[in-house]
């Protein structure tokens, strides 16, 4: 049986995954607001550790979509009220990820349920998550491109960061939550410093080659899924800016 045979459902998750989370990281980097997905995704990870750690992973859903959506209330909020939100945001994720220690110290697995919760193996996805989340990624997607560029205001934040919270409700228990950080915007990142093709499309197309091909790596060379789909995704972002940059610098020579 070959790979594709055999991971088929995780490497088209692994696509959606990258093509949902690249709506939301264009709008993060252009409002300048980097740590936002990172701040909700840790404090989402926080419903998930309760989860394990005190119900046996019972009612995991509701608790990961519970604290995602006060996250992404105390932010949308927060951004229209409080001066130098980007620190405010950054010290929210700091609460969230001691706060997930501290609970995580309750389990004789502490260490495993971190690195479970942080970058998640998404090799063995079933179909049926497949669906699920494919179908929940489909209705988000048609809500941003149907409704958000008609609001303003707080309606329009709101809806923003409410939408967020839904999809990191799925992907942080899908990918973990560096996995979804690294989903969010590098992909967007290296779409936006170029400017032959559509920066969606851009971020869709490089996302889900590079995804891809940490996925493949990881499965030949038995690494970590998750960690090998960050450093993949990272490491080909990082050097391409790095190239695009001197181009730049010596077009203005």
């Amino acid at each position: 049986m070959s790979v594709i045979e055999l991971f088929w459902p995780a490497f088209i998750l692994a696509i959606l995954l990258v093509y949902i989370h690249t709506i939301f990281g264009l709008e993060i980097i252009r409002r300048g607001v980097i740590f936002t997905d990172l701040a909700i995704g840790q404090i989402a990870s926080l419903g998930m550790a309760i989860s394990i750690t005190y119900f046996d992973g019972n009612y995991q859903t509701l608790m990961v979509l519970a604290f995602a959506v006060l996250a992404a209330f105390i932010i949308s909020y927060a951004t229209k009220r409080v001066k130098h939100i980007e620190a405010f945001i950054g010290l929210l994720y700091a609460f969230g990820i001691s706060s997930l220690m501290l609970i995580l110290a309750q389990s004789s697995e502490g260490t495993e349920l971190f690195n479970q919760i942080s970058a998640a193996d998404i090799l063995f996805t079933s179909q049926e998550d497949l669906l699920s989340s494919g179908v929940l990624y489909l209705v988000v997607s048609m809500v941003m491109f149907l409704f958000y560029n008609r609001l303003s205001g707080m309606k329009k934040e709101l809806l923003f960061f409410s939408m967020l919270a839904i999809v990191v409700t799925s992907s942080v228990q899908n990918a973990g939550v560096l996995v979804v950080f690294s989903l969010l915007i590098a992909p967007s990142y290296l779409a936006m410093i170029q400017k032959k093709i559509k920066p969606l499309i851009f971020a869709w197309i490089s996302g889900s080659f590079s995804v891809l091909l940490a996925m493949y790596l990881s499965y030949m060379l038995d690494l970590p899924t998750g960690y090998s789909i960050i450093f993949v995704l990272v490491s080909i972002t990082l050097v391409s800016v790095w190239m695009v940059g001197k181009d730049d610098k010596t077009s203005n020579v």
